[in-house]
């Protein structure tokens, strides 16, 4: 990953945008420090219209998505990309760029290839980064006998895979960044999923990064010994048990002890601390957890400090502040620990209402001034002691 001045740095991913002919699709994303963009996401895609060919753009809130079409000459570009966003995710037939652009302002810039293909009709389905056909999607239930997926399995399909589309080219920026080493045959990609209950994310990590060319090492790790018994049973049916095994271990104890990459898709409740704790103990390189439930903050907000009552008040309302408050703890207290933080919106909210992924690079970077500050400042006012905290070896 290249530093570079932030105005070249746009100037090259308005270009691949607005006038290359391999534009396949762009993501922003992510908030700028002290910086608040309108929408949380945008989609950027081409379309042949009767007109000619546009640029969809799709605004996402975090629960709907609406989408304005432009022609590429008048795409307001600078608007969208200088409104606050921070991180800029392009795909080329053959090629993926990404710009991040740090909490100093600093513009980081890598290139990956890949293997996306143009479509510019209209009302196109999503270009699938899973195989509906392939067979471990059967053998965990999520397709059927013919290949297709189930209608109840749609929404968990789709959420495995656009966390699946965020992991390589983060995966790809670490390795780059020198975080991770770059993973050959003789040193494989570990990757760990912890509470990885029916497998979905474990195998479709597993495959994917395979298809990629990405020699790994999966483990999945949840406390049912009946969990790990089914899905080891079925590496072994699709005769991929040397590169995927499972464990029945509470997440707090498994005998791992180190990865390249922890994952984990909504881990119940305390669960995901347990998670975060076994990162952060270990120093784990790379992380991208999607929070579940949110249980134990809920339960310490007895008394609400003023003028907070007016949200708390109402139960539904003070579920989603205990929600924010949560992860806002997490995310500091990974910061504090040299891990620098991103929480994103990985899939919009008509699937899943958990919507929210934390993703994490451990840099080493010592806490800015004051942020030790604004981590007891918070628990202080809100009278709450994380449970990830107590997890902690310091």
């Amino acid at each position: 990953m290249s530093e570079r001045d932030l105005e070249s740095a746009l100037l090259e991913v308005e270009r691949a945008i607005t006038a290359d002919e391999h534009f396949v699709r762009a993501v922003f994303s992510g908030r700028r420090r002290n910086m608040n963009p309108q929408h949380e996401r945008l989609d950027i895609r081409p379309v042949q219209l009767k007109d000619g060919l546009a640029l969809q753009v799709s605004f996402s809130d975090g629960r709907q998505m609406t989408s304005k079409n432009y022609s590429p000459d008048q795409l307001p570009f600078s608007e969208l990309a200088e409104s606050g966003y921070a991180n800029f995710h392009i795909d080329l037939e053959g090629e993926t760029l990404s710009l991040r652009i740090s909490k100093k302002g600093v513009p980081l810039f890598s290139r990956s290839k890949n293997s996306s293909t143009r479509d510019l009709s209209h009302d196109r389905s999503k270009k699938r980064l899973l195989d509906s056909a392939d067979p471990f999607l059967r053998e965990v239930g999520i397709a059927d006998n013919n290949g297709a997926i189930k209608p109840s399995k749609m929404d968990k399909y789709k959420q495995v895979e656009e966390f699946l589309r965020l992991l390589i080219p983060t995966l790809n920026d670490a390795i780059s960044a020198g975080h991770i080493e770059q993973p050959t045959e003789s040193r494989p990609l570990r990757v760990v999923d912890l509470g990885c209950g029916h497998a979905y994310l474990t195998f479709a990590a597993h495959q994917y990064l395979k298809s990629a060319g990405i020699p790994v090492i999966v483990t999945g790790i949840d406390i049912r010994p009946v969990s790990r018994d089914r899905n080891n049973a079925i590496a072994q049916s699709l005769g991929i048990e040397k590169s995927i095994s499972f464990l029945a271990e509470e997440i707090s104890a498994t005998s791992i002890n180190e990865a390249d990459v922890a994952i984990a898709l909504h881990a119940c409740d305390t669960a995901t601390d347990d998670s975060i704790a076994w990162v952060l103990n270990r120093s784990v390189p790379l992380t991208l957890f999607a929070p579940c439930c949110h249980h134990d903050i809920q339960a310490q907000m007895k008394v609400a400090p003023e003028p907070w009552s007016l949200i708390t008040r109402h139960g539904i309302m003070r579920e989603r502040l205990g929600d924010l408050i949560t992860d806002s703890l997490r995310i500091q207290l990974m910061k504090l620990h040299g891990y620098r933080v991103d929480a994103i919106e990985f899939i919009g909210g008509e699937h899943t209402p958990r919507n929210l992924m934390i993703r994490a690079v451990k840099t080493g970077a010592e806490p800015e001034t004051g942020e030790v500050e604004r981590y007891q400042s918070m628990i202080s006012m809100w009278g709450v002691t994380p449970v990830l905290a107590a997890k902690l070896n310091r």
